[in-house]
């Protein structure tokens, strides 16, 4: 089996024409190429695809008056998409971690260093921590003027150490606290009752800022863990585990921490497809 080779923007033209694509103006498609590049686009002109959502037995043949427009405009949506969500997110995670240092450490004043605590967090999370997390953030020069100035302290107290955490990893913090009650202390804040579902929300938080961080497409999401049954509420078309069931996670973990934000955000994302629309008016299928 040969490699394929690269392959001109003409020839690029070319294929997409043979294959069933309208592109009424070469010039600004050569623009269009050269700018988002084949092999990407080529995630946007997935869904126009005859077999479409299917990978097997592909023909690479679209659907009859496919515009290259169309997918253009879903590349831009989903470029405004990842823009508008990363903005919302960071704030979510901020909140998560103010209201996990400010709870947990308070409850736990006469140990600073409550997240190696094995009264506080299960003991295979304590004894990994220096390892699993500790190591790549000590050259951090907040925590390193800790050590300088505190040479007999292992670890820097939390309100120092969780700051230069990432969210998978305050994430799993979370999830190794040992007492139901400092699950369901920082849970309640975000107004979810069961720490089981608030787990679950976490998780979609996680994978959606990851995806939007890394500039990965989010159109056609599919979450490998569908969005539980909670207090965030989706259309019943949505299965639970697409870009929109996402979202009403972030809305409402949003909401919680301030209303404002969250009609905010609705509104940039009403804006953001609108715009889309404009160029494909059936967009909104896409999602």
């Amino acid at each position: 089996m040969h490699l394929k080779t690269a392959t001109t923007v003409e020839e690029q033209i070319a294929k997409l024409e043979e294959r069933g694509i309208i592109i009424s103006d070469k010039e600004k498609a050569k623009e269009i190429l050269l700018d988002i590049g084949y092999y990407r686009l080529g995630f946007y002109l997935f869904p126009f695809e005859v077999t479409y959502p299917s990978l097997k037995h592909r023909k690479h043949k679209f659907k009859e008056n496919t515009k290259i427009e169309y997918a253009v405009a879903l590349y831009y949506l989903d470029f405004d998409l990842r823009h508008i969500l990363i903005r919302y997110l960071t704030r979510i995670e901020i909140a998560l971690r103010t209201a996990i240092i400010y709870y947990i450490s308070n409850k736990y004043k006469n140990s600073p260093t409550w997240f190696v605590d094995k009264s506080v967090v299960t003991s295979e999370y304590a004894n990994d921590f220096n390892t699993s997390v500790y190591g790549s953030i000590i050259n951090k020069p907040v925590i390193a003027r800790h050590h300088k100035k505190h040479i007999n302290d292992k670890f820097a107290p939390a309100w120092k150490t969780i700051e230069f955490m990432t969210l998978g990893e305050v994430i799993v913090l979370y999830q190794n606290l040992k007492m139901i009650d400092d699950k369901l202390t920082i849970s309640n804040y975000f107004g979810v009752k069961k720490t089981s579902v608030f787990e679950n929300y976490l998780e979609t938080v996680r994978v959606v800022r990851n995806l939007c961080a890394h500039g990965n497409v989010l159109f056609d999401l599919k979450l490998h863990k569908r969005v539980k049954k909670g207090p965030a509420s989706w259309e019943q078309k949505t299965n639970g585990s697409d870009l929109k069931a996402a979202i009403s996670v972030v809305s409402y973990l949003l909401k919680q921490i301030s209303v404002n934000r969250e009609k905010e955000m609705k509104e940039q994302i009403k804006t953001a497809i609108e715009k889309a629309k404009k160029s494909y008016p059936n967009i909104e299928e896409m999602l």
